[in-house]
Formats: structure tokens, C-alpha cells, sequence
């Protein structure tokens, strides 16, 4: 069975998401102590531009961020380096994403 998006031509990697998750649930004490110095980092990879927009998770502990960033291993980097990725408690799933691939369909040929 054939991949549709295969048949479209590629787009760049414009913004990465970023969905996080606990690996296992975090103790008080853990976020007591983790927290105030993962908040502070994390904004100032919001200050830095390098994440556009974060938001809580609804179905389970976690953040998710839209990142400003194009390179998976980039990513990665900023994210593993955050307290509670560096103490192993949080994972982050890394989606590429880039423009609607059938709005070429709308543009006239050239």
C-alpha cells in the first residue's frame, strides 16, 4: 500500500512539537525541588525564541511545546538538558512539522 504523502512534493521542517511525558510519576519532594529551576529554564528557552508556544497536557502529566527550532537533534539537546530531563523523568516525543503539502495543488504551475 502506497504512502499518500509520498506522492506530494517535500516541504521544509519549519517547527518541531515537542510532546513531553512523566516516565514515571514524579514524587512531591521531585517537583518541589525541581520545579522552580525547570520553570525558570524552560522560560528562558521561551525568551531565547527557541520555544513559540507551551501548554499543559489535558490526558496526562506533561507539556507539550512548539518549538522555533528545525533540527531533531537540536531539539533533543534543548529539551534533555531541562531538570527533569536531565534527572531521566521526563521524555519528549519530537514531531517535524512543515507547511500543508497540498497547498501546492491551489498554486498555478510556473
Amino acid at each position: 500500500m502506497s504512502n499518500p504523502s509520498q506522492a506530494l512534493p517535500p516541504v521544509p521542517t519549519t517547527k518541531i512539537l515537542a510532546v513531553g511525558r512523566f516516565l514515571t510519576p514524579p514524587t512531591f519532594e521531585t517537583i518541589k525541588s525541581l520545579m522552580p529551576q525547570e520553570v525558570s529554564e524552560t522560560a528562558q528557552l521561551y525568551l531565547d525564541g527557541k520555544i513559540e508556544q507551551w501548554f499543559s497536557r489535558q490526558d496526562e502529566s506533561g507539556v507539550v511545546f512548539l518549538l522555533n527550532v528545525v533540527d531533531l537533534e537540536e531539539a533533543h539537546h534543548l529539551l534533555d538538558i531541562l531538570p527533569l530531563g536531565r534527572a531521566g523523568l521526563m521524555v519528549f516525543d519530537l514531531i517535524p512539522l512543515g507547511p500543508l503539502k497540498p497547498l501546492r495543488f491551489l498554486l498555478k504551475p510556473t
